[in-house]
C-alpha cells in the first residue's frame, strides 16, 4: 500500500539532487526513518546523481538500488516512476520486508518520494 508520498525542489542546476529534500518531507511526514525501510529505489538519472543523494541521506549500499538501478535496468520515459515502484515491491516481497522507498528526480529540480508498506 502507499503509506504517503512527498514532493520537493531544488534549483534547476542541481536537478539530480531533488530526492533528497523529497525523502526528507517524507520521513518527517510519516515517521518512518531511512534505517526501517528494507529497500530503497533511487532512480539514476546519471550515475554521479545518486552518490550525493545516498551519502546525504544516509541510504545503506546493501538496500539501495539491490538489484542494479536504471542504468543496469533502464528507466522508460514517462514510466520511470512504475519501473521503481514495480522493482520495489518485488524486492520487498523477495525480502519479506514491511517499508520501502521510491524516489526519482525530475527536470527542473523536482524531486518525488513515495513510502510503500508489504502488508501481509
Amino acid at each position: 500500500r502507499i503509506v504517503a508520498s512527498a514532493s520537493a525542489g531544488v534549483h534547476p542546476d542541481y536537478m539530480g539532487l531533488g530526492p533528497i529534500p523529497a525523502v526528507r518531507k517524507l520521513v518527517e511526514r510519516t515517521g518512518v526513518a531511512v534505517k526501517e525501510c528494507d529497500a530503497i529505489e533511487l532512480n539514476e538519472a546519471f550515475a554521479a546523481q545518486v552518490i550525493p543523494c545516498m551519502h546525504a541521506l544516509g541510504l545503506p549500499d546493501d538496500r539501495t538500488n539491490p538489484n542494479g538501478g536504471a542504468i543496469a535496468i533502464g528507466h522508460p520515459i514517462g514510466a520511470s516512476g512504475a519501473r521503481l515502484a514495480g522493482t520495489l515491491l518485488r524486492e520487498l516481497e523477495r525480502r519479506g520486508g514491511r517499508y520501502g522507498i521510491a524516489s526519482l528526480c525530475i527536470g527542473v529540480g523536482q524531486g518525488l518520494a513515495t513510502l510503500f508498506e508489504r502488508e501481509s
